[in-house]
């Protein structure tokens, strides 16, 4: 049986990225798009992120999913012209400030021979401003974004979070960006060299964080233009991770208070929250603290896994905190058959799937697309580039 072709089959991409853009590429290459990442002769320095399955990087399988590698040296007469015929064939081209190759890619030359090409640049902090030209690795831009500001709790410091979630944000951006630019092409326009600022990206996340400082003086409840850091309370104070007789679960009476009022009721645990002077409207702020309250002492004597099962019975939104070892056994993942095989030089492993599911168009991790390392010497390109399509027949350096 043929392959079943991906929604961006045909879509050719140049991956010239690090870690704060390769996620986005990752996007592209399982809908399909055709992905050619160069490395180094001495070979990608993204290999070497653990964790590691024997000889191989588990970070580099996943985040570098469906690319064809070939290992170059651009500085070299031969490098240079393999990257410049590489940049005339591809749809997209993706670069990170600072990534292997960037510098050599004269994508601006490209762009005036092909006014289709898209050209999508990520960097730290953007090509302008006082500091365009700073560092920041995932821990800084999300400090430097003001993310980590709104983690932890009063009395603690801020928190990283495991992994690298900005840079997944950003990638995220360098894929919508791609997306919209390549659409813009195939609806009769021109291609576009699309900016991309890490440090942009985590602040537009910040909505609520950002309406509540410049518009803290029409909001009912705020005391000051900054919420404080409140560990896992939501702004509203509706919603709030508690910690059960086993395990823990995300609670809130939202969106129906009296049903959730109801329920304690019928567990004998409401204490006084039938007192009519909490279903006055102006005590709606105190009726959801009492009601938080009642709850935290009522959930603490029961089991997390049953409580989030009998609430989701009753339409009631809980969440109960997975523990890593019950997520890698869900049974909703498991019916969904979500997991992903992702070979290895070693073999095959099993990691996370799609994102997201198009009716008709697969998103999967192609065995063909190989994620083994390229050749570290001597290495030519013609080989690869001839092979999916890239390079007319017969056609070499």
């Amino acid at each position: 049986m043929a392959e079943q072709e991906g929604a961006l089959t045909g879509i050719k991409v140049l991956d010239l990225t690090d870690e704060r853009g390769i996620y986005g590429v990752k996007l592209l290459a399982d809908l399909g798009a055709d992905v050619v990442r160069p490395e180094s002769l001495g070979g990608d320095p993204l290999r070497a992120r653990g964790p590691h399955f024997e000889n191989s990087s588990l970070w580099h399988a996943y985040f570098a999913s469906n690319r064809r590698f070939v290992a170059m040296d651009p500085e070299t007469e031969n490098g240079q012209l393999w990257l410049d015929r590489m940049i005339d064939a591809t749809d997209i081209v993706v670069t990170c400030v600072g990534a292997f190759c960037v510098e050599q890619a004269n994508v601006s030359a490209a762009l005036d021979r092909r006014p289709s090409l898209v050209v999508i640049d990520l960097s730290s902090f953007g090509d302008s401003g006082p500091w365009k030209d700073y560092l920041a690795p995932d821990l800084v831009a999300g400090a430097l974004g003001g993310a980590a500001a709104t983690t932890g709790d009063v009395d603690t410091p801020p928190l990283k979070s495991f992994g690298e979630l900005n840079f997944m944000v950003s990638g995220a951006y360098v894929a919508i960006a791609a997306l919209s630019a390549v659409l813009h092409v195939k609806n009769g326009g021109e291609g576009q060299r699309v900016g991309i600022s890490v440090h942009e990206c985590i602040a537009s996340c910040l909505e609520h964080v950002l309406m509540w400082y410049f518009y803290e003086d029409k909001l009912a409840g705020a005391s000051s233009p900054q919420l404080p850091r409140r560990g896992s309370l939501h702004w509203s104070n509706a919603y709030k991770v508690m910690n059960a007789a086993s395990g823990s679960i995300m609670v809130t009476p939202a969106p129906d208070f009296e049903a959730q009022i109801f329920w304690l009721v019928e567990q004998d645990a409401q204490q006084d929250l039938i007192d009519p002077k909490y279903f006055e409207p102006e005590n709606a702020p105190l009726m959801i603290e009492r009601v938080m309250e009642v709850l935290h002492g009522w959930v603490a004597t029961k089991d997390a896994e049953t409580l989030f099962h009998e609430a989701q019975e009753r339409h009631a939104p809980y969440g109960w905190v997975l523990p890593v070892d019950k997520l890698a056994s869900n049974p909703q993942l498991e019916a969904r058959d979500w997991w992903a095989d992702y070979p290895l030089a070693e073999g095959v492993i099993q990691g996370p799937g799609a994102p997201y599911r198009f009716s008709d168009t697969p998103w999967e991790i192609r065995a063909t697309r190989s994620s083994a390392p390229a050749p570290l010497e001597g290495a030519d390109p013609a080989s690869v580039l001839a092979d999916i399509g890239w390079l007319a027949e017969g056609d070499s350096a």
